[in-house]
């Protein structure tokens, strides 16, 4: 398949976002057939080039080259007069802009989103804060574990009674804004080919951890009940956690119903446990008697055999996979969720795969983090017209 055949062909997408959030909505466009454009600061380009696992070349961690990938990078001073032309320029002839500057950066340099529109009257603009655009918190600096806090996850990670640990990655919020930043990009760009008007999208950080809590808020509303961490299991489902094997390793096990807790009695060879809690009622009550069961069952075997005992009678049942596990699971590998591509100066380099799957039109990974700065001949002498004279005068002070 080529990339005219993408479903987001013709699409172009200027990233002038750093880390992740809204840079990420750029990357999930650009596996679908987007051209994306990354503009960086010509002095050291995107922060997030440093981050993390260095790869043998400079200012391309293995972060950056997963996240930046099918990205091409140009170099741009923004706050500079002559740069905020320049990305006029690039504004007229693109479709949608992901920013991530505090509320108010952009207007200070004259390129707000009242500016933008008006230049390009169908532009779409991801705007990502940590606060949102709005309210008396829109100019905090906000990275996503102060989401992950502020947001109300946080406070339900970890063991009850102890210190709220890392709810999985740190950048857990970053990525889930993302995702919800390119829901908003796509349904703005569908109302925009049905009308001809652009809009912006406004995503804070912390909001998008917060809608992913099933019923807190509702719970809270109604009868002032206050979730607290719960450690493996959950407060609304029981066996529902995590339990050990005899071989000392872990598995999840989600009994979320009463029928699942009844295979799960059959599975253990326990109808005595079926009897005397069969109800989710019941089974909660006695939470800790029903965990304690299930654990001494579950020690009784390896990993795999109570897995094997769980699916066997359709009790949903899957390891605690490190990413050694991963590397090796056979699901993985059917699936092709692991893709490796060669990067020219730095080898093979093993990523993520591109989600979500279409079934005609499925997306690619064409190239993985760019070089700063590789574009700039396309960008400013292909598409803007600027002679070499033009463009050695710019690089010379700075503005690219």
């Amino acid at each position: 398949m080529s990339k005219t055949d993408l479903p987001l062909s013709g699409i172009r997408v200027l990233d002038i976002a750093t880390f992740i959030a809204a840079p990420f909505c750029a990357s999930i466009m650009g596996e679908f057939g987007a051209e994306i454009i990354k503009l960086e600061n010509p002095n050291g380009g995107d922060p997030w080039r440093r981050y993390g696992t260095q790869s043998g070349e400079p200012d391309r961690t293995l972060a950056w080259l997963t996240e930046a990938r099918n990205k091409r990078s140009a170099t741009l001073k923004l706050n500079d007069p002559r740069g905020a032309d320049l990305f006029k320029r690039m504004v007229a002839k693109s479709d949608v802009v992901c920013e991530n500057f505090r509320p108010g950066t952009l207007e200070k340099w004259g390129l707000g989103w009242e500016v933008l529109s008006e230049i390009n009257p169908g532009l779409v603009m991801l705007r990502v804060s940590g606060y949102g655009q709005t309210g008396p918190y829109k100019d905090r600096p906000g990275f996503a574990r102060i989401a992950h806090a502020f947001g109300g996850l946080t406070y339900l990670s970890g063991l009850p009674g102890e210190t709220p640990v890392t709810p999985g990655s740190t950048s857990l919020g970053d990525y889930m804004t993302g995702m919800y930043g390119c829901i908003g990009v796509l349904m703005a760009l569908r109302h925009r080919d049905a009308t001809g008007k652009g809009q912006f999208v406004d995503m804070a950080l912390y909001e998008s951890v917060f809608r992913v809590l099933d019923e807190i808020a509702p719970r809270y509303a109604k009868d002032g009940f206050v979730r607290e961490a719960e450690g493996t299991g959950t407060v609304n489902a029981c066996p529902h956690g995590h339990f050990p094997s005899g071989d000392g390793k872990w598995l999840a096990i989600a009994c979320t119903t009463d029928k699942m807790f009844e295979r799960l009695c059959r599975a253990m060879q326990r109808d005595d446990l079926l009897a005397k809690y069969g109800a989710q009622k019941a089974r909660l009550a006695g939470r800790e008697a029903v965990l304690a069961e299930v654990e001494a069952w579950t020690r009784s075997m390896s990993r795999d055999r109570v897995i094997s005992v769980c699916t066997e009678s359709d009790v949903p049942a899957g390891s605690v996979n490190s990413i050694a596990d991963i590397f090796e699971d056979p699901q993985f590998k059917a699936r092709e969720v692991l893709k490796t591509i060669d990067v020219p100066g730095i080898g093979p380099v093993t990523v993520p795969n591109v989600m979500p799957r279409l079934s005609a039109t499925p997306g690619e990974i064409a190239t993985l983090g760019p070089r700063l700065g590789e574009a700039n001949g396309m960008v400013y002498g292909d598409w803007l017209g600027l002679d070499a004279g033009e463009r050695q005068a710019l690089e010379a002070v700075g503005v690219i």
